[in-house]
């Protein structure tokens, strides 16, 4: 299982006093050349203060996750399955070390090398957590791909709602990260989802993904 995840806009400023190494960042052979453009291009940001990404972004989603109160086998799990699409440096694990950046991603200059780097990581199942902004610079097999969307019932009718849905994303991540079993199809991912959310399986339809709507 393949769980994508969108950055955050709220992130921690690191305090580490340890320049950045490219080299030390997953996919570097893929997307070092695109995260050095961008460093030089953002004078801004501080290269010399660094800290793993699940202390850097501090969003509803990742307030919701909560890496570091997982279980062992749940974070070892996080380290391996989790990818993080970044505006700076395209993708990252919840470990890799970074700074502090503030600025949207491109999803023209990230596309090619996200789309290269994640070449047959759509053959196992993908769950998608990703916002919309986030979601364009890789579509990955939609027959093996889940999004993730939130809904609320206001007067009998769904309604989709924002900010509370990055609380609920990061809710059902952690509740997959630590479930026993791996499932390994849209079926089995909303029967696991729906233990414990109200949630319903949604076909794809032509080049559309599944999806699973969960009401919140």
């Amino acid at each position: 299982m393949l769980i994508l995840l969108p950055p955050s806009e709220a992130k921690n400023q690191p305090t580490k006093s340890l320049k950045i190494k490219l080299s030390e960042l997953s996919f570097f052979e893929e997307l070092t050349p695109t995260r050095s453009l961008l460093l030089a291009r953002h004078k801004e940001i501080d290269l010399s203060a660094i800290a793993p990404a699940f202390n850097v972004y501090s969003g509803v989603l990742y307030r919701a996750l909560d890496y570091t109160s997982l279980t062992k086998e749940a974070r070892k799990r996080a380290n391996k399955d989790l990818l993080i699409i970044s505006a700076a440096f395209g993708l990252l694990r919840l470990g890799d070390e970074i700074p502090f950046y503030k600025f949207k991603i491109e999803p023209i200059l990230w596309k090619k090398d996200i789309e290269r780097a994640l070449k047959g990581y759509d053959e196992r199942l993908v769950v998608d957590a990703r916002s919309s902004t986030y979601s364009t610079v890789w579509t990955p097999n939609p027959f093996n791909s889940v999004g993730i969307r939130v809904f609320t019932k206001v007067k009998g009718q769904l309604k989709v709602i924002t900010h509370m849905s990055k609380k609920t994303r990061g809710e059902v991540v952690r509740y997959l990260l630590e479930s026993e079993k791996e499932p390994r199809t849209p079926r089995e991912l909303h029967q696991l989802i729906n233990k414990k959310f109200t949630c319903k399986l949604v076909e794809p339809e032509g080049k559309k993904s599944w999806f699973i709507d969960v009401i919140a």
